[in-house]
Formats: structure tokens, sequence, C-alpha cells
């Protein structure tokens, strides 16, 4: 796992968004194990950090802001932390080369299509960002041109302009997004050309992936983390398993394999949609999908007297609320494999499940996101009998 290179990249200090530029990986492992094992002390053994083959261009998701510099020149590229002012980057050692090669194509395309960038100041102006989505497996790719408005003029020939200089584009779609607001998508999508969504293959599923849908940006070591869930998970064919946080039914359908029945919940109905076509299209008949709250969906199965063997849970960064660790506690899963992006929330919820009656068995890091400080970390949880507050 030598580092090819360790130049610094030219946008890193405007840029902001790999906080490890110039450290060889092998430092950067170092470092992001000494961090998990400090916010995990004393809660067990932190196994040594899965890192990556290939540290580079590994995010399967690039998305570019458009704007104009001082000179009036469109520009493309990521915004400087804690601002809105848009740093034109021309390569990232982290991104997709592909995605990024098709960004710049869009932005050399918008001056003979006379296309405005949108100016966030006075709300003037059509393009905002683009998207682009690859799968790795599957070679699919898919590009949201998110707009001020739904008209986009001469968008049949710009589609076809573009797919000439990149015939291997999957996928064309408009997203609308005409609020005033920091939010990249808007909630109407408008398709183009193909289909609307792309597939990938994870862990022998494949998966549909459409404008919203969440999707790990690295597949290769989401691989190597979800096998380690299932390993960690021990099904032997028997179980019932929840998998609260379950976007589109990523984890549900590859625990379905080795489950007797999985439920997914997820409050995303866009995210359900998805992993209910997901599962059909992997002939998967032992799982199905509930749209809601899943620590409201826990709870109500808990006053039925109804039970789950496991329950996976993969939250956002900011972890999981109470509420929702309380709900866990009640239904009383013998095992808990909890996926997790922020070493910090994780820290406080397992402090909570300990109290509540459940023992730290495993906790293994995967470097997920070179250069940058995040860590994934997967922890299995086990129920101490007799202890459940």
């Amino acid at each position: 796992m030598e580092d090819k290179k360790l130049t610094v990249c030219s946008s890193a200090k405007k840029c902001g968004g790999c906080q490890y530029q110039g450290i060889p990986y092998k430092e950067q492992l170092k470092k992001k194990q000494k961090n998990v094992e400090g916010l995990l002390k004393g809660l067990g053994k932190v196994s040594p950090i899965i890192g990556m083959e290939n540290p580079y261009y590994y995010r399967n998701k690039v998305h570019a802001a458009f704007d104009r510099d001082r000179k009036g020149n469109i520009i493309c590229g990521t915004y400087q932390p804690s601002t809105h002012k848009v740093v034109p980057i021309e390569e990232c050692l982290i991104e997709d080369k592909k995605s990024q090669e098709i960004i710049r194509t869009i932005r050399d395309m918008l001056k003979s299509f006379k296309i405005k960038t949108y100016d966030e100041d006075t709300g003037y102006g059509l393009l905002r960002h683009v998207l682009v989505r690859r799968g790795f497996t599957s070679n699919e790719i898919m590009v949201v041109l998110v707009i001020g408005s739904p008209i986009f003029p001469s968008k049949n020939n710009f589609v076809k302009a573009l797919r000439k200089v990149h015939p291997e584009i999957s996928t064309v779609v408009l997203n609308i997004n005409d609020k005033r607001t920091s939010m990249v998508l808007g909630e109407r999508d408008i398709v183009l050309y193909g289909k609307g969504y792309i597939r990938d293959t994870l862990c022998g599923c494949t998966f549909r992936i459409s404008p919203q849908s969440f999707y790990q940006v690295n597949p290769v070591q989401t691989e190597i983390l979800y096998k380690k869930a299932i390993e960690f998970a021990g099904l032997t064919g028997e179980e019932r398993v929840i998998d609260a946080y379950c976007g589109i039914g990523t984890i549900s359908l590859i625990a379905a394999q080795k489950a007797k029945e999985v439920i997914g919940v997820e409050l995303n109905k866009d995210a359900v949609r998805d992993a209910r076509m997901n599962a059909k299209e992997n002939k998967i008949s032992n799982v199905r999908f509930q749209q809601g709250d899943a620590g409201v969906f826990m709870e109500a199965m808990a006053a039925a007297g109804e039970r789950a063997d496991v329950v996976f849970l993969d939250p956002p960064r900011s972890g999981s609320d109470e509420k929702f660790l309380k709900s866990l506690v009640k239904l009383k899963p013998e095992k808990v494999v909890y996926i997790s992006c922020g070493p910090e929330s994780l820290a406080r919820d397992l402090k909570y499940l300990v109290k509540k009656g459940y023992s730290v068995k495993k906790m293994q890091p995967v470097d997920m996101f070179s250069f940058t400080g995040h860590t994934e970390c997967c922890v299995l949880l086990q129920r101490v009998d007799g202890k459940i507050k």
C-alpha cells in the first residue's frame, strides 16, 4: 500500500476537503487508529484498521458547484469551508477520474449553449450544480444537472453534444431546485436520457441508484465493511433481522441471503421504493421494507411482544438519538451490529448501550475516506442476559 504520489493537491488549502494532504497513507492509517482507540477507550479492544489497496480516485459520486471568477470565466469545483465561495478544481486526487472529466466537459459547453451559472445572491442564472455517479462494477454513469428553473434551453442538443464526447454516459437527469436553499438537490427529477438511474453490484447483489439515493461513495471498502458486519452478526439462517436506517436496502439484501427474515426500516420514501425494487430485481423474497421511523417501529414491535435476533444500524454521522436507542433496548435483540461513520457519536452511543445491558465484543475500523479525517467503524454488541435495564 505504498503511495504512488505524495503531491499535495494545488487546491488543498482553499478546498479543505482533505485534512491529511501530504501525509503518507500508512501514516494516515496510524493517525486514524490512534484516534479511534482514544475515543473508544475502555469499551474494548479495537482491531487494526483495514486500509485501502489504492487510496486515490475512489469516490464514485462527484459533486461540483458552478460559478464565475472575477474575469467572468465559468468555474466549477467545491465550496470553500463554511462559505459558498466556489474553489475551482481541475483535478481531485480522491474523486473518480471519468466523473471529473465529464464535469469539465459540461463546464466547457456552457458558453456555447449560452447557459448561465446560478448566482446564489441574486437568484438569477440556471445551472447550480452537477452530480455524477458511476457504478464501479457496472461502469454505468449518471449525470444529474441541477438547475434553478424547469426550463433548460436546447436540452436535447445539450445531451447529444455531451454524449458525443462521453458516449459511456448511461442516463442524464434534470433536477429542479428552484428554492433559495443550500440543499444541492431539489425534489423534482426529469429524465432527459436513459432510465433515470444506474445499477451497481455490491456483495453479490445489484442495486438501483437514483439521483436522490444514498449509496456509499467508496464501493471497494464498503464491500469489506459490509462483509465484516455480516460476519459479526453470525447469521445461521434462523434469525429475524431488523435493518434500521436501511436506505436503498444494501445491508438488508446482503443479510437476507444468510437470515430467515429481514425487515428494513427507512424514513425516506424514495429510498424505500428503490429498496423494494432492489429486492424484486435480486429475487430476494425473505425481506420486507417499512417506510417510517425505525425507533417507533421497534417500539411497536416490543409492545406487541415481537422479537428480533439481530439489529443492524448505520445512522448518520451524528449517530442515533436517545429515543431510538431506548426503543432498541426495549426490543432486546441478542446482537446489535453498529456501523458508524462518526467515532465520536459511536463512543457516546456505545456507552449508553453498555449501561443498558449490552457488552461490546468486537470493534473494527475501516478506512473509507483516505486523505480525510473520517473513519468508519463496525462494532458488535451482545446482550448480557438478565441485565437489560
